[in-house]
Parts: C-alpha cells; sequence; structure tokens
C-alpha cells in the first residue's frame, strides 16, 4: 500500500434492510438492550481482534516526518498506544519493514529512511523493541508488519545506502512501475527475506507476523514485470508463468508460517490481502463483484487456498468499500469471506477504512459516520468474523467525522480482551 489505496476498476444492503435485520433481533447500531445482548457483547469483547495497522511507509502514520529526535519518535510513538486504548482497541499492527529496511537494529538490512531522513543511519533507539514493550505494558498484542518484496518507491538503485543487499546483488531486482522489487521468483531472495524478516521475530516477543496485500506488485497498464530468466530458470515444471508465479508466493507464506511457529511458537501469521480473489465471471467460487483487481490473477496471491489449507492463522481481507457500491459491495463480501474460512482453523478479520470516512472524494456514502458502525452490525451477523481492523492510526487519532467514535460507542462498550 499505501494500505488500501489499490485501484478499484476492479456490492446492496440498503436501509430497508438494516431495518429488517433490526426488526429481526440483530445487533442495532447502539447495540444489543437485553441482558442476554448485553452478556453476548461482552462475551464477543472478551475475544474479538479490534485493531488499527500503524503504517510507516512514506511516513503515513509515524513519525509524523522524517528527522525528529529519537525522544519525539518516541513520545508520537506511544501516543499511537495510548490513542488505540483510549478507542478500546487491542491490537496494533506495526509497520516494521516498509521497504527492504528495518525499524529494528538489524544485521541483515539498513534502518528506515522513514525514521532518520538517511537510510542507514542510527535512530538512537529502537522502535520495534520499544513498541511491543510499551504495547503490552498498555494490555495491547503487537503484530509486526512487514512487506516481503518491495525494495523502493523508486527505481535508482543508487540512491540506495552502499551495504543495501539490492546494491551487492541488483540481479536480485526488477524495476516496474517506477518502483523497484525483490524478485520473488528466484530462490535466494526468498530464503533472504525470511531470514531478515525473521530476525525481528527471533528477537522480540511480537504477537504475529503480518503481511498486507502486496506480493507481485498490482499491475501497471503498459509495463511487464520481467522475471522471464528467472521463469526459464527455476519455472519447469508448471503449466504457465503466473501458476509459476502464485506457487513462489504460496511457497513464500507456508515457509514463513512454519518458521514463526518454530521460532515463537505463541506466534501467528496473518495477512491482509486485497479484499476481492477472484470475480464470479472470471471463476464461479468468486464473489459477486466486478473488481478490475483480483489477487489470484494479478497479484499471484491465491488467499483462498492459504485459507482452506490452513496455511495461515488469521485473514483480514481490506474490504474497503461502503455497503452497496455496485462494483464490490462490502455486503456481499463479507458473506463470501465467512463462506471462505467455514470449518477451516484460519479467523476471519475484516479491515475497515477509516481513512475515507470524510473523504469528499469517495462515494457519498462515505461522508455518513455511521458508515463504519453498520459495516460492524452487518459483520455481526457472520459468526466467522471475529473482529476487525482500522486504517490506520492517523485516522484513528484524528477521527474527521466522527466516525469511529460511533463505532466505540455502538460496539466497542465492554472492554476489550486479548483476541484469541
Amino acid at each position: 500500500m499505501l494500505h488500501g489505496t489499490s485501484p478499484l476498476s476492479r456490492r446492496t444492503f440498503t436501509a430497508t434492510a438494516l431495518s429488517a435485520l433490526v426488526a429481526s433481533g440483530g445487533a442495532t447500531a447502539a447495540g444489543t438492550a437485553s441482558a442476554d445482548g448485553g452478556s453476548r457483547d461482552a462475551r464477543r469483547a472478551a475475544r474479538e481482534m479490534r485493531g488499527m495497522w500503524l503504517a510507516t511507509v512514506a511516513n503515513r502514520d509515524w513519525p509524523s516526518r522524517q528527522g525528529l529526535s529519537a525522544r519525539r519518535q518516541r513520545a508520537e510513538l506511544l501516543a499511537h498506544l495510548d490513542t488505540a486504548v483510549e478507542r478500546r482497541l487491542n491490537t496494533v499492527v506495526f509497520q516494521v519493514r516498509p521497504a527492504a529496511d528495518a525499524l529494528w537494529p538489524s544485521p541483515y538490512e539498513p534502518w528506515s529512511q522513514v525514521l532518520t531522513g538517511t537510510q542507514g543511519t542510527d535512530p538512537g533507539w529502537d522502535p520495534l523493541g520499544t513498541a511491543v514493550k510499551e504495547a503490552h505494558a498498555r494490555g495491547l498484542q503487537l503484530h509486526a508488519w512487514f512487506n516481503p518484496y518491495r525494495v523502493a518507491n523508486h527505481t535508482d538503485l543508487g540512491r540506495l545506502t552502499a551495504t543495501h543487499p539490492a546494491r551487492t546483488r541488483p540481479d536480485w531486482v526488477v524495476p516496474y512501475g517506477g518502483k523497484l522489487y525483490y524478485n520473488p521468483g528466484l530462490p535466494d531472495v526468498r530464503a533472504f527475506v525470511q531470514k531478515a524478516m525473521l530476525h525481528a521475530v527471533e528477537k522480540y516477543a511480537v504477537d504475529a507476523v503480518h503481511f498486507d496485500d502486496y506480493f507481485y506488485p498490482y499491475p501497471v497498464a503498459g509495463q511487464t514485470f520481467d522475471d522471464r530468466d528467472a521463469f526459464d530458470i527455476h519455472g519447469g515444471g508448471f503449466p504457465s508463468r503466473a501458476a509459476w508465479r502464485r506457487n513462489n508466493i504460496d511457497r513464500l507464506v507456508r515457509e514463513t508460517a512454519a518458521a514463526v511457529k518454530r521460532i515463537r511458537p505463541g506466534a501467528v501469521l496473518g495477512i491482509s490481502p486485497f479484499g476481492v480473489w477472484r470475480n464470479a465471471a472470471t471463476d464461479p467460487l468468486g464473489s459477486a463483484t466486478r473488481a478490475g483487481v483480483q489477487t489470484y490473477d494479478d497479484l499471484h496471491a491465491d488467499t483462498r487456498k492459504w485459507v482452506r489449507e490452513g496455511w495461515i492463522d488469521y485473514v483480514c481481507p481490506q474490504l474497503y468499500w461502503n455497503i452497496g457500491l455496485p462494483a464490490a459491495d462490502y455486503a456481499k463480501l463479507v458473506p463470501w469471506w465467512a463462506e471462505a474460512v467455514r470449518g477451516t482453523g484460519t479467523r476471519l478479520y475484516l479491515g475497515e477504512a477509516l481513512y475515507k470516512a470524510g473523504d469528499s472524494a469517495q462515494p457519498a456514502a462515505w461522508r455518513d459516520p455511521a458508515e463504519l458502525s453498520r459495516h460492524l452490525t452487518l459483520a455481526a451477523r457472520y459468526p466467522e468474523v471475529k473482529g476487525h481492523i482500522f486504517f490506520a492510526a492517523k485516522d484513528v487519532a484524528t477521527d474527521r467525522i466522527g466516525a469511529m467514535a460511533r463505532v466505540v460507542a455502538d460496539h466497542y462498550q465492554a472492554p476489550a480482551g486479548v483476541p484469541r
């Protein structure tokens, strides 16, 4: 991402239907008034996910700008954790490897530029170590969020620090769409990115390893991700380059999951993919959507397979669309994902687009402070849904039109426990 800025050229729950749900005894916007309903709410709150993403790429949420003092950076980070507690959340998903770099002292990759303004410069403190300690002190889980393959938001290897692995191994790198990526088709790359990420799991008591939606990059019109040589060498036995690419990502997920369990048995692996696996017009198993991007076909990420095979502990699809949007209706995607996880050991959380609330460039539904609260009301109909994660921390804090406050008032009255 920026998380959730994926294109939609890529479903209708009306006010009448919502009224019918309330009349039939479903969760109301103000919560369930009965004693039984109150106890149900309390039981759910004791184990549900209530999370927020804390994005660091391009200083999206934190730090507020590059070059702040260590003391100021730390104060801003703790303020985000305090906001999570104030909003009755229980989990922070902290982006600690935004672009083949690190927000902890890593022996494999340079310090991130988002801290000091200069890649490779020691900021004088340990953001990930501090985040884990301070989150746990506040009763919050800390999920370490990694981007596996993004190297830089530009194409100039010379702008990377001299010791950056991408400079010492330029054969690992593919320029595409104005950015640099590690090539997922190279076994050495897959081994390296796992080693770099898992160092944080070895060093810190993180509660989860978290990937977002970026695997192979989103399509860029008129450009080709040039991995022909890697396919010629490593793609034997696969019917197509697309099938080989999906296997590359399958192996990353499967191997990372096994390594996390081996290194830190109490930790889990969670993935937050783009919200559409495939459209029904492409595959009868797909969702009733008309999305221009499909993770299976375009990002070579078979997210449904990972769920059905039990390779991941939780999936949090980015359902960043409003109820009733024709191309991708939140009310149709929720039951699709509930069906996808049913009977598996994979927990389902829903990614929520708090950042859209109050944005005049978005559909009119997003100018209604109650839109997100209606999402949680609808999702409560599906027992497979075990919680929600909100994008992102800056928006949780500023809450432009009070949409987050409405969620808290309507759904988070009971104190949050620890997600299962």
